[in-house]
């Protein structure tokens, strides 16, 4: 709760809480210290100027007109705000932007934008033609440039960090290189635009969750759960960091934006020091807020997630009940679903949705865990 109102004060639809509930949290406030440790990583650099950057985008035109100094002190960063550009619809542009600046394949791509790889192959081509027609020049933008294209950088930046945590394939759970370079793009953008509050919302996100990555997988790289781990191993002066970011973009007077809504959702598990002192009443409530801003199939699996901790695994279901049409082909659809239904004692039903999760899910960690859940439910006694 003291995320939320530190953000959104006694705004809707924080203003559930009583004057009793307020005035404790507003006490404890501060109870967090000053940062202790800066934990910074720089992206590496893949892509060097000009003709490498040609090369990886053929069909930019090159402009005769020397690019002023943009003041972009990384390359990739360079690339990134260049490739954004506003001509471009924005699923076009991070899509072209994370195939040829982010180096994800089209494979991988897709499934972050939650679509097929045919349509994610045909999005691709389309903003390349566009790119043709248009003749877009290859020109690196800078100062008033900008902020038209800081929208895109940033889901950009999220969506590499998003598939450092969420491989599309492959043993590994957590990929640390690539989101320390997303976390290495997110403290360099915040030193381009330091009084952005949803750039300090993305950094703060991205350094909230890497904080807990050591305890995200067991001995044999298997996936442990959130209440599961051992919140010793957490890194807790990253954590600071990640709180101390929130607090500083709470200030702003800018509206809350999806990225810091985000970071306040992490800053509640973080902020716990036991699985049992979770806060999912705030948790559920700021899904809520974040689905409005976003209208995302996957924001309301991960609500729903919230409000079976809060409420019951019944009112969790319930939420997942419409959610087919969207997430047709995400195995977190059905794995959400059979968690609820095995604690409700609907263990056919439970075990039918993770068959469906095993027949979708592509990486071999989540499938382990996947199998380990459903062998459990087999073993138990009234299976």
């Amino acid at each position: 709760m003291k995320y939320m109102l530190l953000l959104w004060g006694d705004e809707k639809p924080w203003a559930e809480a009583g004057p009793e509930e307020r005035e404790r949290l507003y006490a404890e406030h501060g109870r967090f210290g000053e940062l202790l440790v800066t934990a910074r990583r720089k992206a590496v650099d893949r892509l060097r100027r000009g003709a490498v950057a040609a090369r990886r985008l053929p069909l930019l035109v090159v402009d005769d007109e020397p690019s002023p100094d943009s003041g972009i002190p990384d390359d990739r960063l360079r690339m990134a705000f260049t490739c954004c550009h506003p001509a471009l619809a924005m699923p076009g542009r991070v899509a072209l932007t994370l195939r040829y600046v982010g180096g994800l394949t089209t494979r991988q791509i897709a499934r972050l934008f939650l679509v097929t790889e045919t349509t994610m192959a045909a999005r691709i081509t389309r903003a390349k033609k566009k790119i043709a027609q248009a003749g877009i020049p290859y020109r690196v933008p800078s100062g008033p440039e900008l902020p038209a294209r800081l929208d895109g950088v940033l889901a950009v930046i999220y969506l590499i960090f998003t598939e450092a945590y969420a491989p599309a394939g492959g043993g590994r759970l957590v990929r640390d290189e690539l989101a320390a370079e997303a976390i290495g793009l997110g403290h360099t953008l915040r030193e381009l635009i330091p009084g952005d509050p949803e750039v300090a919302g993305l950094l703060a996100l991205m350094t909230l969750h890497h904080a807990r990555r050591d305890a995200r997988t067991g001995p044999h790289g298997e996936l442990v759960r959130l209440p599961d781990q051992d919140r010793s191993l957490w890194h807790h002066d990253e954590i600071d960091m990640g709180l101390r970011l929130i607090h500083q973009a709470g200030a702003h007077p800018d509206p809350v934006g999806p990225y810091l809504t985000q970071a306040a959702i992490a800053a509640e598990h973080a902020s716990a020091i036991r699985a049992e002192d979770t806060d999912w009443r705030s948790i559920t409530l700021l899904y809520g807020e974040l689905e409005r801003l976003t209208g995302s199939a996957v924001v309301r699996l991960n609500r729903a997630v919230a409000l079976a901790e809060a409420e019951g695994p019944a009112a969790g279901l319930a939420l997942l009940a419409d959610l087919d049409a969207a997430l047709p082909h995400h195995h977190l659809l059905p794995a959400t679903r059979a968690e609820p239904l095995r604690r409700l004692g609907r263990a056919e039903d439970a075990l039918t949705q993770y068959g469906r999760a095993l027949a979708l899910v592509g990486n071999d960690a989540e499938r382990a865990f996947l199998l380990s859940r459903r062998d459990e439910l087999l073993k138990a006694p009234n299976s």
